[in-house]
């Protein structure tokens, strides 16, 4: 299968590192002109060289801003009115017991892991509708269904993107833009890594060792047996985006190595 995006225009938000950068990377390899997006402007030009070294022939761009804001969104639709491809991977996790998680925490998962996708695809989903073509994916987690009695919040606002991709596919029924979510598992992402950081240096073990004993630990649900990487959680993405995923909406797509027990 060859995907070919040559003719598109896709922002990734949250793309700076782990699985947003693979994303984005996926896309520009599959030809799309790629926005990269994140919050300081020093990780945003890191990210569009680091793609534009890989891949020579793709089109990077990059664009700093808090989209986890109003004032975030709306200056990036209006930096880049024309939008092809939404990947709606921002997003901010961290564990807190629910007794002590304060409103304001509740409110900052909400507006960054929620409204950032809600406000981005109320900007786009017009002009793909017009088009008679468009793609938007929100990356959930197998959180969203296995909710993390540690992390309640962030587990609220991942099955809260879920419905919000099952909704807006409806909306556009017939239009030829498709919504969908993807919902990766356990992922040596950046975040997973440098948490391991120290443990690897101490034991000498490689990274995917490590993660993997974390992933037996932490989910003894996982088929894989292992985490998986970035790579593998973008290529779902990028398939989902393609030209060849057309009859594919609506649907909630587990990266998760079979972590979630269920048919």
């Amino acid at each position: 299968m060859k995907i070919d995006l040559s003719d598109k225009v896709a922002i990734v938000t949250g793309s700076t590192a782990g699985i947003g950068l693979a994303i984005a990377r996926g896309l520009a390899m599959s030809g799309a002109r790629v926005v990269v997006n994140g919050r300081g402007q020093a990780a945003v030009d890191r990210a569009v060289a680091a793609i534009a070294t890989e891949t020579p022939d793709a089109t990077v761009v990059g664009f700093a801003a808090d989209l986890g804001t109003a004032e975030g969104c709306a200056a990036l639709a209006a930096a880049h009115p024309a939008c092809d491809i939404l990947v709606n991977n921002l997003g901010i996790y961290g564990p807190q017991d629910f007794f002590e998680t304060p409103d304001v925490e509740w409110t900052r998962f909400f507006e960054v892991n929620v409204l950032s996708g809600v406000r981005l695809s109320r900007a786009w989903l017009p002009g793909m509708a017009r088009n008679g073509w468009g793609r938007v994916v929100f990356i959930s987690s197998e959180s969203a269904l296995n909710i993390p009695a540690d992390m309640i919040h962030y587990g609220f606002s991942k099955t809260a993107l879920l419905s919000i991709a099952r909704g807006l596919a409806k909306r556009m029924a017939g239009t030829g833009v498709t919504v969908n979510s993807v919902l990766p598992g356990p992922t040596l992402s950046d975040g997973l890594a440098d948490m391991l950081k120290d443990e690897a240096e101490k034991t000498g073990k490689p990274l995917e060792t490590l993660a993997a004993e974390f992933v037996l630990a932490n989910r003894p649900s996982s088929i894989i047996r292992r985490a998986a990487t970035v790579e593998e959680v973008a290529n779902m993405v990028v398939y989902v985006c393609s030209p060849q995923a057309s009859a594919t909406t609506g649907a909630a797509l587990r990266v998760d190595g079979g972590v979630v027990d269920s048919l």
